[in-house]
């Protein structure tokens, strides 16, 4: 059956509570086998919306201390505290749960001048998750936060009391792992900077898709195809700037045979598309949906071996992998879309 993904967003901004989103992820939970959950929310620390936010597990406080103490040299750390839990039965074995807002340091700046923040982030963050010693940065954005580990995702939500926050864009994931482990890390959303992403299926093509982003100074520590994927999107949208339409034409293209009923002009983007970022290409049956905040964009593989439904009411946008995860939490009678394979769904923060 497989995993289910959800998301939310309201594309004027108007933040609304985590319920809705653990609401709607629930009622698939057939769909789950415990193993996994977690969400993303946008929007949910507006007092600190200027600063880096990580979120952090951690297996030890020694870990944790020296982990902090590499944090400094970058960083100002300008809050740092436990993530608000609460005991929930069916959670066992939790790590320590923390997180930070954080400035980059004016010197480090001047230092690495031809680096942008961003890419300063990113370095800590592949530096420390690739040291392998009980520390995961597990989101690193701005005004975002992933909360994530092993349990169905409503018992996962309930845990990180996420009823309590408001965003404007939440997704969502409850997982059914077949080839990877459950574990905190592995669980979904996956995240880097302000990108967060939920994957339902499996990446045939991760091998060449890991060697092609570990040419670019990626590490794929987490031990998961749904980690590439989102440093595919990192790269293409932020590194190289490209479009979104245009990132989906490189990750999801048409088979050679629909590019060859194409206009001749069409072939030419296409097969340039092929050749340039072949090894971007992302195969096997899967339904993605990805955020950076100012946008959820959803789509399946070509052949739509996973499911995922789009809707539209008001100023709110939503995708899923059941239409009953939608009517849960909107009652909607008309607006109902059944993306085609490989066909984008893509929702708007502000509608630009």
């Amino acid at each position: 059956m497989g995993c289910s993904i959800a998301g939310i967003i309201d594309e004027s901004g108007k933040r609304f509570s985590g319920e809705e989103i653990i609401r709607s992820i629930k009622k698939m939970f057939l769909r789950a086998n415990g193993l996994g959950g977690g969400f993303a929310g946008y929007g949910i620390y507006p007092e600190n919306k200027d600063d880096f936010c990580f979120h952090v597990i951690y297996n030890s406080e020694k870990v944790k201390e020296d982990t902090e103490n590499f944090l400094r040299h970058d960083f100002n750390i300008l809050k740092s505290e436990p993530i608000p839990t609460r005991s929930i039965e069916e959670i066992i074995n939790r790590p320590l749960l923390w997180r930070y807002f954080l400035k980059v340091k004016q010197e480090v700046r001047k230092r690495f001048y031809e680096m942008t923040e961003e890419d300063i982030v990113m370095r800590s963050v592949m530096k420390i998750n690739d040291a392998s010693a009980g520390a995961f940065i597990i989101s690193s954005g701005k005004n975002m936060g992933i909360f994530k580990g092993v349990g169905y995702a409503s018992d996962i939500g309930r845990f990180f009391r996420l009823e309590e926050y408001s965003g404007y864009c939440w997704i969502a994931h409850d997982r059914f792992p077949t080839n990877t482990p459950g574990w905190w890390g592995g669980a979904h959303p996956f995240g880097l900077l302000n990108f967060s992403l939920v994957h339902n299926g499996e990446i045939s093509s991760y091998g060449i898709n890991k060697r092609y982003l570990e040419e670019f100074g990626y590490k794929l520590t987490l031990r998961t195809d749904s980690e590439a994927i989102l440093y595919l999107f990192d790269l293409l949208l932020r590194k190289h700037n490209l479009p979104i339409n245009i990132v989906h034409k490189i990750l999801c293209p048409p088979l050679w045979s629909e590019i060859e009923k194409m206009t001749q002009k069409e072939q030419d983007l296409y097969r340039t598309l092929r050749i340039v970022y072949s090894n971007a290409l992302i195969n096997g049956p899967s339904a993605i949906i990805v955020s950076d905040g100012k946008i959820m964009f959803g789509f399946s593989d070509r052949i739509k071996l996973r499911p995922l439904v789009a809707a539209r009411k008001g100023t709110k946008f939503y995708l899923a992998s059941e239409e009953c995860a939608i009517q849960e939490v909107c009652s909607i009678s008309s607006g109902i879309h059944f993306p085609k394979a490989g066909e984008p769904a893509i929702g708007y923060l502000n509608n630009k």
